[in-house]
């Protein structure tokens, strides 16, 4: 019985002690506010703390079982123990297995299968990995069949301080105007810690300043930077370097720290006026410099920079105020002095400015400083050159009638030497500017003079250049232009304005206008054109026609009868009198052509001429040019028939159809030769050596064969030619062997007193034994070859 009795209470006793020594160790280690988790593996198997456990703990709450927690860093010579699994079905014997899976399970984390104890074979890391999740069974060992559900609990990394701040955004810049108060805002910087900002203060940082004061401090606990003196110059001092520290633990020993630097730069502000570097200014110029040329620089020197540097510049009293300007250079700042009007030695020789330099961009806060400008004085002195010589005026306007004689005098120009020493001009004109050489100047005293006549009607302006030219120097030359107008003179005739030619119509009317004329006078008077016009005097009583002057200074022709025929006059002449109003007065005449034509009923003219008689009523012109083209296209087309026609009856020349020989005509008659002296000679037509023999016929072939005729005697020159030709005549009508129409006669006879003869041996009734060919001998070289061949042949022959 006592022995049963212990075997009870063992059973009872002993997972709650296993529980006391598994969980104390860990809620030392853990704060106050944690659990400490044992899972029983077993949803029915978690039990509390018995009423002794908690007085012990003296904590009034109640605990969560599903926490275990390890501390990070932890290292030994054994694994640390972590934590026990045990579930109230184990009745201690080794009938149970645990198994652990999850985060690390088997590396990290090992569970003893058979008590259930879970070791940390690793050193760990929270900043690494802060907690672990896992999940416990409980397992039949034999069959591994689980003997309750998996239970999942976590398993959380204790953090220690083993981390220093770090600034991670360092190094730092930063900027504040010079002349700020104290407690102006500069920056701010931050820094991390990777422990655990709930755990302890491992990760409560606290900032200090180790270098850069007494200039900037930093508020403890948001790191905001600002300034801790005032009136920090930057032109005394630009920028500062400044060491920050964060330490964690709250500041107290044994934290850890880290540093970053900020370096802060002073921005500038317009606390500085500008300030020229010299109170007087010293400068020459040449007086013929050109206008807008800078002739000196001055400079207001600012401790500022930046907009703050800028200033400007203006001439604020002096004798040259309206001589000079002065303007800013936008790269150096510097102010350029520059010429506005022209200088002249001879009128004054110096002048004195004072100049004054302004800030553009003034600060209020500091405008109690003082004024932010400065002046200077700036003396120029103006030197002597050698000037051009000027005209005057400048430009000359000239006039001159157009009748003008030549050598007169139109007008003249003057000039002088500016200078001191005064040089002597000499006068010329541009010949560029006069081409034509229309004028002449006195090189001495400038008189322009005439060289040409001029005509207003071909050109009324002529524009010259005169020069004028020092003569101890002459590159200096000055030009002036001179518009010379030419003015009117009454010296043409008005004449008609085009040339007309009037139409009068046959059944026209009394008191008719025939036509409308205007005039046109090349002149120019000053009050306008204003025409008289009159017939000639043998032609006032004309008693075809009569004129009317218009009011707008133009003639109306009117006819003073009617019944014009033209068959009677077809044209009238009439002369009129065209007279100008100039002084004195110019006039010429003028003949109208007056045509008198057939009109239609309205008054519009169909024809003009005498022949359109003919025509019949109501047959224009245009129908006529119709009719008579189509008739010279009808004759054209019968002309080209019949030329065809004639050209396809006439028969070819009668031959033989088995003759398939071209029928050649040859014309080489080449003359007389020697003989041939005298024109018309009629020896020439006559083959002596065809006189006492027969030339074959070569157009034709003969069907019958003609007996040679007894030849013709050589007829002495002068035969009569008529003669000749009927006895050719008779003999070709009475040849058998001839066709009905006349051929063509060959006469190949080249020469009779020719030595050489013919070369050929066509229609030649001789033969060649009955030549000499020795006087081919003495031709010469060029011929010994061919008498060589000649002789060959004729003594062969003889052999």
């Amino acid at each position: 019985m006592p022995e049963r009795l212990t075997e009870m209470l063992m059973d009872t006793w002993t997972p709650l002690i296993i529980l006391w020594i598994t969980v104390l160790p860990s809620i030392y280690m853990a704060p106050m506010n944690q659990s400490q988790v044992l899972p029983s593996g077993s949803s029915t198997g978690l039990k509390r703390l018995t009423e002794e456990q908690r007085v012990l703990n003296r904590s009034k709450r109640g605990w969560v079982w599903n926490q275990m927690f390890v501390l990070e860093e932890f290292s030994g010579p054994e694994p640390i123990l972590v934590g026990r699994l045990h579930t109230d079905l184990d009745p201690g014997s080794s009938k149970i297995k645990y198994i652990l899976s999850g985060d690390g399970a088997g590396t990290i984390f090992v569970i003893n299968d058979k008590t259930g104890d879970i070791h940390a074979m690793k050193r760990l890391d929270r900043e690494e990995k802060a907690e672990y999740t896992l999940t416990a069974q409980a397992v039949d060992r034999d069959t591994n069949k689980p003997l309750e559900p998996p239970s999942e609990f976590i398993i959380k990394v204790q953090d220690i301080n083993d981390n220093a701040p770090e600034f991670v955004d360092g190094p730092y810049h930063a900027t504040v105007p010079e002349m700020s108060l104290v407690g102006t805002f500069v920056t701010k910087v931050t820094a991390t810690d990777a422990d655990d900002p709930v755990y302890g203060n491992s990760a409560k940082l606290v900032y200090s300043i180790l270098e850069g004061q007494p200039y900037f401090s930093i508020e403890p606990h948001t790191a905001i930077i600002k300034t801790a003196l005032p009136n920090m110059d930057r032109e005394a001092k630009e920028e500062y370097f400044v060491v920050i520290q964060a330490k964690d633990m709250g500041g107290h020993m044994g934290g850890l720290s880290g540093t970053t630097t900020v370096t802060i730069t002073l921005t500038d502000v317009n606390d500085n006026p500008p300030k020229f570097a010299q109170s007087l200014y010293h400068f020459s110029v040449m007086e013929d410099v050109a206008l807008g040329e800078p002739i000196g620089r001055v400079k207001a020197n600012d401790l500022d920079i930046g907009e703050n540097a800028k200033s400007s510049y203006d001439i604020i009293e002096g004798d040259g105020m309206d001589i000079f300007e002065i303007t800013t250079d936008a790269q150096t700042q510097d102010g350029v002095i520059r010429v506005r009007k022209p200088l002249d030695f001879e009128t004054k020789k110096s002048y004195t400015l004072k100049v004054e330099a302004v800030n553009i961009h003034i600060d209020p806060r500091f405008i109690s400083g003082g004024p932010f400008k400065d002046t200077a004085t700036v003396k120029i002195v103006v030197e002597d050159a050698d000037e051009p010589p000027v005209f005057s005026p400048p430009t000359y306007l000239l006039e001159v009638h157009e009748n003008a004689a030549i050598n007169s005098v139109i007008g003249q120009v003057t000039a002088h030497d500016p200078d001191v020493s005064s040089s002597p001009i000499r006068f010329s004109i541009d010949r560029h500017t006069d081409l034509e050489r229309q004028f002449n100047i006195n090189a001495e005293d400038g008189k322009i003079t005439l060289a040409t006549p001029l005509d207003r009607e071909t050109n009324t302006w002529h524009n010259i250049t005169i020069v004028a030219t020092e003569t101890r120097n002459h590159s200096q030359v000055s030009r002036v232009p001179v518009a010379i107008k030419v003015l009117d003179v009454n010296d043409n005739a008005p004449e008609f304005a085009s040339e007309h030619e009037a139409f009068l119509c046959e059944n026209g009317k009394p008191g008719q206008v025939i036509q409308i004329v205007s005039a046109i006078d090349k002149d120019d008077p000053k009050n306008g054109h204003y025409f008289l016009y009159s017939l000639l005097p043998e032609m006032v009583n004309n008693p075809n026609f009569t004129i009317k002057k218009n009011e707008d200074n133009t003639l109306s022709i009117l006819a003073k009868h009617s019944g014009f025929s033209r068959q009677k006059q077809e044209v009238y002449l009439l002369p009129i009198v065209i007279s100008d109003s100039g002084n004195p007065p110019m006039s010429s005449t003028s003949t109208l052509t007056i045509r008198v034509c057939g009109c239609s009923s309205e008054g519009i003219v169909q024809s003009c001429n005498v022949e359109a008689y003919v025509l019949p009523i109501g047959l224009s012109m245009g129908a006529l040019i119709a009719i008579l083209a189509c008739i010279i296209l009808l004759l054209v087309i019968v002309v080209l028939f019949v030329t065809l026609r004639r050209h396809k009856n006439e028969p070819l020349i009668i031959k033989d159809d088995e003759d398939v020989r071209e029928n050649i005509i040859r014309y080489d008659d080449e003359g007389g030769g020697e003989e041939d002296t005298e024109a018309f000679d009629i020896a020439t037509l006559q083959n002596p050596d065809g006189i006492n023999g027969f030339l074959p016929r070569k157009d034709i072939k003969p069907d019958l064969q003609f007996m040679p005729r007894q030849g013709l005697a050589p007829v002495p020159n002068g035969v009569d030619v008529d003669e000749f030709i009927n006895v050719r005549l008779h003999e070709a009508d009475n040849d058998p062997t001839a066709p009905p129409y006349d051929s063509i006669q060959i006469y190949g006879y080249e020469g009779r007193g020719s030595a050489a003869g013919s070369l050929s041996s066509l229609e030649s009734s001789t033969s060649d034994s009955d030549q000499n060919f020795d006087y081919l001998s003495e031709w010469g070289p060029r011929f010994k070859r061919l008498g060589e061949l000649y002789s060959v042949g004729e003594s062969d022959k003889e052999t």
